[in-house]
C-alpha cells in the first residue's frame, strides 16, 4: 500500500477516497461544502487552525512574516488542550498572547468572559483573531456554548475554530449530537475519529467551511517539479500543497474502511454505547460506598475519587485532602503490579487526584465495568 502521497497520479483512488470522507465529516458539521485534510493528530489539527486563520485575516504574513503584521490575540479556556498554547509558540504569536478565558463550575467557556478577554486585548494593542472553543474537554468532558461564542466572534469578526478533536463524534448520534449545538457556524473544526469511534490511531480531521481554496492559498509553494500547471486532470486533486507535509499517510483508509464495515448506523451505536455504559457506570458508583463523583458526566469522561474507610466520614479534617490525593496513585501503582488494570488519574483545579475512567471500547461489556469498581475496592480497602 501506498504510504505517502501528495499528487493524483500517485494514489488515485486514496485522494478520491479522502474527498468522499471529507465530505461525510462537513456534512455531519452542518456545512454544504467546505474543504480540509487529514492531520498527524488534534494538536497538528489546531494549528493548522491558528495558521489558517493568521492568513485569511493577514495574508501578507507569508511573504513578510509577523513583522508585518500586529501582535496577535488568541483566546481559548482554561480548560482548553495545551496545543493551541503550543501552536502559538510554534507559529511565533507567543504564550503571552494567549488569552484564558474563565469557565464554570462544569468546566464550559463564560461567553460574557469571552468578551471581556477580547476588548482587553483590544485595549492592550492587541488584534483578536482567533478563537478556539473545546467540545469535549480532555478531563471532565465539558463542551463549551459553541451558539453563545459564535455570537461573540461574530460582533468582533474574530475567526472561531471549534476543537472536537474528543467529542466531535458525538455529531453521528441524533440522541446526542446537541451537545455541539452552533458547530456549524465555525470556521474550522478539529475531529479526532481515532478517539471515540477508534479508528486506529493516527486518524484526524481538519475541516473548513471555507470553499474558496483558503488552505491551498495558506500553505503552496508551487513546486512546479510536483505541482506542474499543465497537467491533463483537475489539479484541485493534488493535495500536496494543501498542507505543510508533502507527503502523507493513507490515515483516510482507516476511516474509510470502519465506516464501510459499520455503516453510519453501526457508528452512531458505537457513540450511544459509550455514552450509556458511561452512565451505568456513574449509577453503579452512586450505589458504593466509598466512591463519589467529582462532576455529574455530560460526555464520556467519568472523573471520581474513591476514599478507602480509614477516610471515610473524615471530611472535616484539616489534612483530608491531603490524604486523599495519595489515594489514587498508591491504587494505580498496585494495579499495574498486579498487572489488573490501568487507569488514569490527575488533580484539577483545587481538586486533589481522581480517577477518570473513559469508556469507549465497543467490546467492553457490564462485567467489566463492575470488575472496575469491584477490583479499586480490593486495590484500595486497606489504604
Amino acid at each position: 500500500m501506498t504510504s505517502f502521497w501528495y499528487t493524483y497520479e500517485i494514489a488515485p483512488v486514496f485522494v478520491l477516497m479522502e474527498e468522499v470522507v471529507l465530505k461525510k465529516l462537513r456534512e455531519l458539521i452542518g456545512w454544504d461544502g467546505g474543504d480540509g485534510i487529514f492531520c498527524p493528530g488534534g494538536s497538528i489539527s489546531n494549528m493548522y487552525a491558528m495558521n489558517v486563520a493568521r492568513y485569511h485575516h493577514f495574508p501578507d504574513c507569508k511573504q513578510k512574516g509577523n513583522w508585518a503584521i500586529p501582535k496577535l490575540a488568541v483566546f481559548t479556556s482554561q480548560e482548553s488542550h495545551y496545543s493551541i498554547q503550543k501552536g502559538a509558540a510554534f507559529l511565533g504569536i507567543g504564550t503571552d498572547n494567549v488569552y484564558l478565558v474563565a469557565v464554570d463550575e462544569k468546566g464550559k467557556m463564560i461567553p460574557a468572559d469571552l468578551e471581556k478577554q477580547i476588548n482587553r486585548a483590544k485595549s492592550e494593542r492587541a488584534f483578536p483573531f482567533f478563537v478556539s472553543v473545546t467540545c469535549g474537554t480532555t478531563v471532565l468532558g465539558a463542551f463549551d456554548p459553541v451558539a453563545e461564542i459564535a455570537e461573540v466572534c461574530s460582533k468582533h469578526r474574530v475567526w472561531l475554530h471549534v476543537d472536537a478533536a474528543w467529542g466531535g463524534s458525538a455529531l453521528l448520534s441524533q440522541r446526542h449530537r446537541h451537545l455541539l449545538d452552533g458547530i456549524e457556524r465555525a470556521d474550522s473544526v478539529a475531529w479526532n475519529p481515532h478517539k471515540m469511534l477508534m479508528t486506529g490511531l493516527q486518524c484526524s480531521a481538519f475541516l473548513l467551511r471555507d470553499s474558496s481554496g483558503l488552505l491551498q492559498r495558506c500553505h503552496c509553494a508551487r513546486a512546479t517539479y510536483l505541482f506542474q500547471t499543465d497537467k491533463f486532470y483537475n489539479m484541485a486533486y493534488d493535495r500536496g500543497d494543501q498542507t505543510i507535509q508533502c507527503g502523507r499517510k493513507v490515515d483516510c483508509l482507516k476511516l474509510w474502511l470502519m465506516w464501510k464495515a459499520n455503516g453510519t448506523k453501526g457508528l452512531e451505536q458505537r457513540v450511544d454505547r459509550a455514552f450509556a455504559f458511561t452512565r451505568y457506570l456513574a449509577d453503579e458508583i452512586k450505589k458504593r460506598e466509598g466512591f463519589q463523583l467529582v462532576i455529574e458526566p455530560e460526555f464520556i469522561n467519568l472523573c471520581f475519587w474513591y476514599v478507602p474507610p480509614s477516610l471515610r466520614g473524615q471530611e472535616g479534617c484539616t489534612d483530608y485532602c491531603l490524604r486523599l490525593g495519595k489515594v489514587a496513585p498508591m491504587i494505580k501503582e498496585r494495579m499495574m503490579k498486579k498487572g489488573s488494570m490501568m487507569v488514569g488519574y490527575q488533580p484539577h483545579g483545587n481538586r486533589v487526584n481522581f480517577f477518570r475512567q473513559v469508556v469507549t471500547n465497543p467490546a467492553v461489556t457490564r462485567g467489566d465495568l463492575d470488575f472496575f469498581l469491584d477490583e479499586i475496592e480490593v486495590l484500595g480497602r486497606d489504604l
